[in-house]
């Protein structure tokens, strides 16, 4: 096997420099009130969930209207089998939904566009997603993160009319921000921006590029050097995906998503005129994160359709398939995994629901919300596929069409979770949103206390700290003591006659917050600036607030439902067996705060890598082919075929 290589080009940077680069892209400020911050700082904010925003009724309008014709679509010219079989969503399928607008759900009438609200963007994404996973895939990646989130939130006015009627109809558009040798560290982004007088001179290579191979319009992040004259720093710009100098170097196969347009994009000296920059220079970086605080609800909108469609395989087939002598659902062991795909379902669509509501009406900072959405709905959705998989025995891991060949229904469950296993990955891996969302999470200690563990700054510095942190605290932690969830009537509305009782539930959630609120400062009293490196720790966290969240949600989910006379008794029942469930999680996740391999892992981990068990790997025979673990994207001319197409 060939050593490891990396592009020669990529910048070499520290690990505390890669994250003042990360640091200095998050927005810093909170001038609007997040429910999940709060959560996470012990503060049960049931008003800002409670009761459950509405959309205007000519928002619902428009947005059922579009949902009937889509249906109408994804029932009569979608074939996800053959979509399945060739690796390829047909072009008569893509200029199908440029017909219907598809591509411009988000965009502005004035532009084109459909206008639709978050809401019913994600009920969209849902439904095509659950016709085939590969055209939600391609539609959330040209709206959620492509071209025209960007120019809406950062682009020009002349940028705007210059683009968004080719987005809302006929382009495509790609997001291009990861590259061979970086993946979540964008520090080491290695393609260059040159300024050239009027324009920019694009060089490098650009892995994993999301519609990339049929894109008409991409957002290239690159990083421009400083000078005299150039702030210089990472900058997004929009790039025409046929001039001169730009190569599709590979058309990437994966496991799942077989209809992914996903390549290699090579630039060479690539001229882009700098009114196509997005924003200032340095800003590039800023820009995709902010793209992507509600640009994440896209994927757990999708696991709600999936979740849905495991839900339905699993009702019909377990009522139909017998075991002795009674249909498999009535066995506790499948009747178990049936409960959890339906509570889950609904607890999941409560989640995404109420926070695409939230980015609609604007009235809220979801930042951490739609985080946590992405986090939990790719991580359930997964699960979910899995137990389906389980539910339909050998016939979940057969294919459809291996099932359809012998004369049973053709039921694609294996290609279910195989296509649902990236987006543990696409746009954040659950390991980086962990992180992520520590950090959100722990923002208010550190702009107290931060001072305090930065080894780098001066006594001065650390007494001042200090004493704003001997303020904030004398504060905040009397707070944590006590609260109105040992109160037995609270919440009462949330126990309605005839009812399960979900106030339980929700003094839990107020209970649990304040005691994660706790083990959080704890953990920082105890390590300090080391608290950074306790990933499992941090990762534990932000499960346990996922699960409050997620509670929080379905019971607000519930009795909006009832009080709107829409399957109100069912959707307690559902949220009250989500609610217990969730609740065993989150008491397995307290105890793992404290209790856990964390220390003997990282032994463990230090003696694999020094070699210590290459005993243990013997007896097999790799079938890995020959190669560098990462292809060399040192920049120059495209040295292969051109495999970019555009689809008219």
């Amino acid at each position: 096997m060939s050593a490891p290589s990396a592009p020669k080009n990529t910048p070499k940077v520290t690990e505390r420099e890669a994250r003042q680069v990360a640091e200095a892209a998050r927005e810093q400020d909170w001038r609007k009130p997040s429910f999940a911050k709060e959560l996470f700082l012990g503060r049960f904010r049931l008003d800002l969930i409670h009761p459950h925003p509405m959309p205007p009724a000519d928002d619902v309008r428009r947005g059922e209207a579009f949902l009937a014709r889509l249906r109408d679509f994804c029932e009569t010219k979608i074939d996800g089998a053959l979509i399945e079989r060739d690796a390829k969503i047909p072009d008569e399928v893509i200029n199908g939904l440029k017909e219907l607008g598809a591509l411009g759900m988000k965009i502005d009438p004035k532009y084109g566009g459909l206008g639709l609200t978050q809401v019913y963007y994600n009920r969209a994404l849902a439904l095509v997603g659950s016709a085939n996973p590969a055209i939600g895939a391609l539609l959330s990646a040209h709206q959620s993160i492509g071209v025209p989130q960007p120019l809406k939130l950062f682009g020009s006015q002349e940028q705007k009319d210059t683009f968004l009627p080719r987005l809302a109809r006929t382009d495509i558009s790609a997001f291009l921000l990861t590259e061979p040798d970086v993946g979540s560290d964008p520090a080491r982004l290695a393609t260059s921006a040159v300024p050239d007088g009027p324009d920019y001179i694009l060089d490098g290579v650009k892995l994993w590029t999301t519609n990339g191979v049929v894109a008409d319009l991409l957002v290239v992040m690159a990083r421009v050097p400083k000078s005299v004259g150039h702030k210089g720093g990472i900058t997004a710009f929009v790039v025409e995906a046929d001039a001169p100098g730009i190569t599709v170097e590979n058309r990437n196969a994966f496991m799942g998503l077989r209809g992914l347009e996903n390549g290699v994009t090579r630039f060479h000296r690539v001229r882009v005129p700098a009114a196509n920059r997005i924003g200032p220079e340095g800003a590039g970086l800023k820009i995709a994160l902010t793209t992507l605080n509600t640009g994440r609800l896209s994927l757990p909108a999708m696991c709600v359709g999936a979740g849905k469609w495991c839900l339905k395989i699993a009702r019909e087939w377990s009522a139909v398939r017998e075991q002795w002598g009674r249909p498999v659902a009535r066995h506790e062991a499948v009747g178990a995994k049936i409960s959890f795909i339906a509570a889950t379902t609904f607890a999941l669509e409560a989640v995404v629901d109420l926070a695409s509501q939230m980015a609609d009406e604007d009235r809220n900072d979801i930042r951490i919300e739609a985080a946590l959405a992405k986090l939990y709905g790719s991580e359930m959705g997964c699960l979910m596929a899995d137990e389906l998989v389980q539910i339909r025995g050998g016939r979940g891991f057969e294919t459809a069409d291996s099932l359809a060949a012998r004369g049973e229904r053709a039921v694609p469950a294996e290609q279910l979770l195989r296509d649902l296993r990236i987006n543990r990955i696409f746009e954040g891996s659950t390991e980086i949103m962990h992180l992520l969302i520590a950090r959100e999470a722990v923002d208010a200690h550190l702009k107290v206390a931060g001072d305090l563990i930065d080894p780098d700054k001066p006594l001065s510095a650390k007494a001042k700290a200090g004493a704003n942190a001997a303020g904030f605290y004398a504060r905040w932690l009397p707070k944590l003591v006590a609260g109105p969830g040992q109160l037995p009537r609270t919440y009462s509305e949330f126990h309605p006659s005839g009812h399960p009782d979900l106030s339980t539930h929700l003094r839990y959630v107020e209970r649990s917050a304040r005691k994660l609120a706790r083990s959080t400062f704890y953990a920082m009293s105890r390590w300090q600036g080391r608290m950074e490196t306790k990933q499992g720790f941090l990762g534990r966290i932000v499960d346990i607030g996922a699960e409050l969240f997620a509670m929080s949600a379905a019971c607000v989910r519930a009795e909006h439902l009832r009080t709107t006379g829409d399957h109100g008794r069912e959707a307690y029942q559902l949220a009250d067996a989500f609610c217990h469930q969730s609740r065993i999680r989150t008491e397995e996740l307290f105890t793992r705060l404290w209790s856990n391999t964390d220390n003997l892992d990282r032994r463990v981990v230090d003696a694999v890598l020094a070699g210590a068990y290459t005993w243990l790997e013997q007896g097999v025979v790799d079938p890995s082919g020959e190669g560098p673990w990462i292809a060399d994207a040192t920049p120059g001319p495209a040295t292969r075929e051109n495999v970019h197409r555009t689809i008219r």
